[in-house]
This record gives C-alpha cells, structure tokens and sequence, in this order.
C-alpha cells in the first residue's frame, strides 16, 4: 500500500486518524474497510491492490490505537459507537454520502454499530471472520458465561488477560512469542493455549513460540510486528478493556431499537477453522439479526481469512458487491 496516498483527518472529538484513500471511478462505491487486533491498515494490503485496479473507492484506515492514527490510552475512548462516529467523520471529510463497510475481527463489532448508528451511510455490510454483533446491554461476566456454555469451552480467556495491568508491557517484551500465537500455522493452538483463561499469559511469559503461518511471507509478519510495536500495545488492548470493564453498557442502550436489526444487504464470510470466533455462533447471531438480503461464504481457514484464502475471499466480496442496488 502506497505511503503517500494516506491522509489524515482530525475527527469531531480532535482524534487524528491516519487513513490510505483512493477516490472510485465514475459509477463505482467507496469501500471502507474496518481492521481488528494486532492490526494496522497494512491488513488489507490484498483486498485494496484488488478492488483498487476494479476502480472503486478505498478509505482504510489505521483504527484507533494503531499505526499513523492517534492512540489515546484511556479505555473509554475506544468504545464502539465512539469508534464509529470517527469513521463517520472520515467519510464526511471525503464528502462520501455513502459507502460499503467490511470489517473483520473487532472492525466487525465497529461495522455493526455503523450499521446500528449510521444505517442510512452505508449501502451494505460485509463482515469477516466475526460476524454481525448486536448491542447488548448483558454484563461481560454474564456474556462470558453464556458463550463458555453454548460452545461447551472457555472462548475469551484471554480478553481478562488484555484488560489485566502490565499486559501491553508484557506482550511488548515477548513480542515474537506473542505473533505466534496469534499467527500459528496450526490453529488449533487457540483451543489450548488462547482461549482458556491464564492460557495466554502463561504461554507469553513462558516465551512459547510455535510455527508461523505459513500462508503469510515472513517479512510481512516482521512490518505487522514492527508496526505494533512502534506504537505498543496499550492502545489495542483498549478494545477488550471496553468490554471486560463493561464501558459502553450505557451507550448501546441509546441505539433505536428497529436499528438493532439490520435491513441493508449484508455478506458474512465465517472461517471454519477459527476457534474463537465459532463459526455456527457468528452465523447464527447475523442471521438472526440480518432482515435484509443475506449471503454467507463458507472459508475453510483460520481467522485470518483476507490473507489465507485472500483469491476466493476478493472474488466473493466482488460479486456480492457487483449484485447490490447502488
């Protein structure tokens, strides 16, 4: 992704957020495409080299915390209708009335109160890896408890580890240890060693590594390394904090309830090999929720679909995209 076409913008609550832009072709949307944890807009390298040569439209940014974007170190700053009112401010600065949002990871949660906050700027919602997320007003504790059940494991014992003191530190100091276990070629490993509480912990201070993807060149790896640790770790944490601590409780109970349920076009990619965000979960809660045309792609990767099967996954947002009513 070219460095010198990034902008930068100053949202309305004077947070600087660093985007890649490319203006579409006549008759072509904007996609804005909404990255997750340990993630910078370097993210999307293949999506945007692909639908870039299509002609449409590209606001990528650095979410808040990561990369050339401003990284506040209060929690409460990064709770999700906060996020996507920043995201809404870029999209006016570019004088973009509306467009197509597609987030994966946490971007899938700040898609979704996009979709709950801002339905009429967005044509359609495509979300990747983690599905639809409607607000809920249901206290972390309880919310874990219900997820351990119905998947019959622990799925978030690692989000009390983030929200723990020391953890940026501690994750910084072993990074190398840390990316693979968030990248393991084998990704069973989550079941183990990610998602059980103390699991994680225990995995980085023991500076366990296991082998890399191997899907992704080794020198990607190292800049997505280089580039969280530029700007560390305190700022993606935030994301989980906001939910361990149960920060934005009182801001999703604003949300209009027929906005709870979304009527606009929506693609949902599920990765069959991700054992953190379950697949029959993330289907079942968008289906629930998604009263407007739905596609569903089936991915037989990991969670990191947009770089494991990153062909299959383009073409797929591709022809969804070609289908919709502009």
């Amino acid at each position: 992704m070219d460095s010198t076409i990034y902008k930068s913008v100053s949202t309305r609550r004077s947070l600087k957020y660093n985007y890649f832009f490319s203006a579409p072709a006549a008759g072509k949307p904007v996609l804005l495409f909404v990255h997750g944890f340990p993630s910078t807009s370097y993210d999307w390298r293949y999506q945007v080299t692909f639908f870039k040569e299509k002609g449409y439209g590209l606001i990528v940014p650095d979410m808040l915390g990561y990369g050339g974007t401003d990284k506040p170190t209060d929690a409460v700053d990064y709770k999700s209708g906060l996020i996507a009112q920043d995201l809404v401010d870029i999209l006016d600065a570019e004088k973009i009335n509306k467009a197509i949002a597609v987030g994966h990871d946490w971007g899938s949660v700040v898609v979704s109160r996009l979709a709950n906050y801002f339905p009429d700027r967005f044509i359609a919602f495509a979300f990747l890896a983690v599905g639809y997320s409607p607000p809920s007003t249901m206290k972390f504790a309880e919310s874990y408890a219900k997820a351990t059940e119905i998947a019959g494991r622990e799925l978030f014992g690692y989000w009390h580890f983030f929200a723990e003191d020391g953890a940026p530190e501690l994750i910084e100091k072993d990074i190398d240890s840390f990316y693979s276990l968030v990248l393991p070629d084998d990704p069973k490993v989550w079941i183990s060693d990610l998602t059980p509480r103390g699991a994680c912990k225990a995995w980085i201070e023991g500076n366990k590594k296991t082998k890399l993807a191997s899907y992704l060149p080794e020198n990607e790896i190292e800049r997505q390394k280089t580039e969280i640790l530029k700007g560390g770790l305190t700022g993606p944490v935030n994301y989980y904090r906001t939910k361990v601590f149960d920060l934005d409780l009182e801001d999703v109970q604003a949300i209009p309830q027929e906005n709870i349920v979304i009527h606009k076009p929506v693609f949902l990619a599920t990765a069959l090999q991700d054992y953190v965000a379950l697949a029959p979960m993330q289907k079942a809660a968008t289906v629930q929720s998604a009263k407007g045309p739905l596609t569903i792609k089936d991915f037989d990767t990991s969670h990191w679909i947009m770089w494991q099967e990153k062909e299959k996954l383009n073409q797929g947002l591709l022809l969804w995209i070609q289908g919709l009513v502009l």
